[in-house]
């Protein structure tokens, strides 16, 4: 393999892999809450379509973002006021919340499939960006890149060195225990949730403004449940789901330089390889109980009930 091809794989797995940290991040946090969304598909749909329309109508990539993350957290309030304020099944609505959005964004969507965009402008520094390997590999992405490469540090720091981190950590693990000392376990779950819906319409935008910059129908691909996958494959861990979003991403890429190189393998097969690696991950990490117990939030999924 040339250095060239070796730079293109790795630019081409950074891109594929930036979403599902966006997406997963996002679940992640609202996990540690307490809180099991099963919508991620549907509130990156919702955030795809969202941030093109609004870049094609606006052009205004910064306004695209925004109006994804708002899209994600409009999707991620009806969720939480159906599990939080009425107590409606967590599974249920989450498997809900991703059916509404694949329709209502096929809906909004269906005057822009195939429309072209130009893509999220790269972050040009003069000389450094010019750099052989390093240059293209470190200096040459959109803003979402690099963000998310940061999201995963701003997480752990927030989870485990922080206050506010350490309550939301409480309310997932005894949500009763920290009722009874004074946090308000419904509105911390709340804003988990929101943030949650947020990243992931994040992770839509960068879909539909940068990975492939066009509105194409159910363009999230099964990503939204690889990225609920990686929070148990990261045992709710930030920097493991970073990993794990990077190790799904490669094997995305797998099947595109798979067929370059001319290896006799099904282009179907190939298609198929992320989602039998995180049905293998997840076969994998059920036969050890012990650890997940360790590692899940003990309330997870379950629902609260404040006495009166």
């Amino acid at each position: 393999m040339s250095l060239e091809i070796l730079v293109a794989t790795i630019l081409t797995i950074i891109t594929a892999a930036t979403p599902l940290v966006f997406a997963a991040t996002g679940e992640l946090i609202t996990e540690k809450a307490g809180v099991l969304n099963l919508g991620v598909e549907g509130m990156m749909l919702t955030g795809a379509v969202t941030g093109f329309a609004t870049v094609f109508f606006i052009d205004n990539a910064v306004l695209a973002c925004l109006a994804a993350m708002a899209a994600g957290m409009l999707t991620a309030l009806i969720f939480a006021f159906l599990v939080l304020g009425l107590q409606a099944s967590q599974v249920a609505t989450g498997l809900a919340l991703t059916i509404f959005g694949i329709g209502l964004s096929a809906l909004l969507g269906q005057n822009m499939v195939g429309i072209a965009y130009a893509g999220l402008p790269k972050l040009y520094i003069p000389f450094v960006s010019d750099l052989p390997v390093l240059g293209p590999l470190l200096f040459n992405h959109d803003a979402l890149v690099y963000l998310s490469l940061a999201l995963p540090l701003a997480v752990a720091w927030f989870l485990y060195r922080t206050r506010a981190g350490l309550i939301l950590r409480a309310v997932g693990d005894s949500h009763d225990a920290a009722h009874a000392i004074g946090y308000p376990v419904i509105a911390i779950r709340y804003m988990a949730t929101l943030f949650g819906g947020a990243m992931a319409g994040l992770a839509g935008a960068y879909l539909s403004l940068s990975y492939s910059p066009m509105w194409v129908e159910n363009m999230s691909a099964g990503r939204g449940w690889i990225a609920l996958a990686l929070v148990v494959f990261g045992t709710w861990r930030p920097w493991r789901v970073f990993l794990g979003a990077y190790l799904f991403g490669g094997i995305t890429i797998l099947q595109l330089h798979a067929q370059a190189f001319g290896i006799a393998v099904a282009s179907q097969f190939m298609s198929m390889l992320p989602y039998i690696a995180t049905i293998v991950v997840l076969v994998l990490i059920s036969r050890d109980p012990t650890r997940i117990r360790l590692n899940a939030p003990a309330c997870i999924g379950k629902p609260f009930h404040p006495a009166a």
